[in-house]
């Protein structure tokens, strides 16, 4: 019988300062049932249980534009969710977790949205010169019943870390059924809610998320050094070659 190690259930900080964002990229409509929301709902209760705030916002619910500018209503479009969507809830969390099904084999449509999305806001700057989304940190939950999950999981996670999260380890977690047409993460007998391996991961990949933001938050977020989009703009370049001055 192994003996757990000192300590092990009690966590190292405290995170109820935190604040997460789950973006549910389902194509199904609230109040269809959604597979990925009962996979989300695992992970928003282990940090509910921290007293961290978790805001789930089922994408496909609003009226988000397509494109790459940060309010597509000046680009055309008669309307646009995101920038309220972006102020008041991306900005807000120190926690963004990206989550959807897999199909074809690759991330939903509306997943790809909310990246490109997000990448539209990635050139805005925070208060220290820095790309906006600097300091915060990023995961993702894939499910379906087809193989894919890590190839999914790769391109969140890319996405994210390009536009400036912080990714900590073992930021992913998913659950897949047999292939070809089968049940889903909630269809009774699926074995999904059941399976270790996929609680295994959900419960480290949010754990590893909270200890990062309070991390994070505690540090002041990413030192302002080497980083700082306003400075390298006025001509500062941090130790980095100049030509212009040789």
């Amino acid at each position: 019988m192994t003996t757990p190690s000192p300590g092990v259930d009690s966590p190292p900080a405290r995170y109820d300062d935190l604040r997460a964002l789950i973006l549910n990229c389902t194509l199904k409509r609230s109040p269809e049932v959604s597979n990925t929301q009962g996979l989300i709902d695992r992970s928003r209760a282990l940090m509910e249980a921290q007293g961290v705030q978790v805001d789930v916002v089922r994408a496909v619910d609003h009226d988000i534009a397509t494109g790459v500018w940060p309010d597509m209503t000046e680009h055309g479009w008669a309307s646009d969710a995101w920038p309220e969507l972006y102020e008041q809830q991306v900005m807000a969390a120190d926690i963004l977790v990206l989550a959807g099904p897999i199909w074809l084999g690759d991330n939903s449509s509306v997943m790809k949205k909310v990246i490109e999305r997000l990448y539209a806001c990635s050139s805005l700057l925070n208060d220290k010169g820095q790309y906006a989304y600097y300091g915060r940190v990023g995961g993702c939950l894939i499910t379906g019943n087809e193989d894919g999950v890590k190839h999914c999981a790769m391109n969140v996670l890319y996405s994210l870390q390009h536009l400036g999260y912080t990714i900590p380890p073992q930021a992913d977690a998913g659950w897949i059924g047999a292939a070809g047409p089968g049940p889903s993460y909630l269809d009774p007998g699926s074995g999904g809610p059941e399976n270790d391996f996929t609680n295994r991961n959900t419960a480290f990949m949010t754990w590893n998320l909270l200890h990062l933001a309070a991390m994070l938050k505690r540090a002041g977020g990413i030192p302002a050094h080497g980083n700082q989009r306003s400075e390298w703009d006025a001509g500062c370049r941090f130790d980095y070659p100049n030509p212009e001055h040789r």
